[in-house]
């Protein structure tokens, strides 16, 4: 493993990477987490909406008010982003969609999906295609399958991406040339994200560079979906190094070495 423990800020995704695919952030990572903070400020891109960090990654973390100044959050793909301040979270900027955007890229993905004859294959948990004001997500199986049926739910959707991966990438680049005004992302294992032009994980890396007055070669991201089309992939562009993880558990072992004393 290569060290990057001159690294002074670290961003992180978090969907298959702080945690499993729409699961809560285990006690474990939850320690490791609060140990970074204590030596590093760090910063989270993520695809969820605002309430999805909260429920999967902040109900979770048991740091201190100091140490919660030291984090960054950045839902939706950076569409939104919260710092702590006066003992609460605050919103400091949203960019998000008209109500005639969220109308066009909803017909743009029933448009791609009867032009591929998509159909979906599996029972759904919740709904497919999900308004989160500033991003429209596309989840194969369902919004909620992880809510409703655990780890199975987790389970199913490892082996939708697996079976489904060039499926899924085939549906983004449709969407890349029908929506050629917006952004277009596979994110997670069965979503794709899709946001205003111009607003990606790279959009709020310069966020974090403006806001916190940081150099971009100062900054780590760890995220599990740098690969091209990827909603990680973006981050490349800032020239920001980057650690592709295969999940969680090679996150932890990640933090630790950023942690530890040798």
């Amino acid at each position: 493993m290569r060290n990057f423990k001159d690294k002074q800020l670290i961003i992180f995704d978090l969907d298959g990477t702080l945690t499993k695919s729409k699961s809560t952030m285990d006690a474990e990572m939850s320690r490791l987490i609060c140990d970074l903070l204590g030596e590093k400020p760090i910063a989270i891109i993520g695809g969820g909406k605002y309430e999805l960090f909260q429920k999967q990654f902040l109900s979770k973390l048991h740091c201190s008010k100091e140490l919660l100044k030291r984090l960054y959050l950045f839902p939706t793909t950076s569409t939104v982003f919260y710092r702590y301040e006066k003992n609460k979270w605050g919103r400091i900027y949203a960019h998000n969609l008209t109500s005639a955007q969220r109308r066009k890229i909803i017909g743009a993905f029933e448009k791609v999906f009867h032009e591929l004859n998509y159909k979906p294959s599996h029972k759904i948990y919740g709904k497919t295609i999900e308004d989160r004001g500033s991003q429209i997500t596309f989840s194969a199986l369902g919004q909620n399958i992880v809510g409703k049926i655990g780890e199975r739910g987790a389970r199913l959707k490892e082996e939708w991406k697996r079976k489904n991966q060039a499926l899924k990438m085939k549906i983004v680049k449709r969407l890349q040339g029908t929506l050629p005004d917006f952004e277009v992302r596979a994110a997670g294992y069965t979503s794709i994200d899709v946001t205003r032009k111009g607003i990606d994980k790279a959009y709020g890396i310069m966020q974090i560079q403006k806001h916190l007055k940081m150099p971009i070669k100062n900054m780590l991201f760890v995220g599990d979906a740098l690969y091209p089309g990827g909603n990680d992939y973006a981050a490349r562009r800032t020239g920001i190094k980057c650690v592709q993880v295969s999940g969680p558990r090679q996150t932890k072992k990640l933090i630790r070495h950023l942690t530890s004393n040798i």
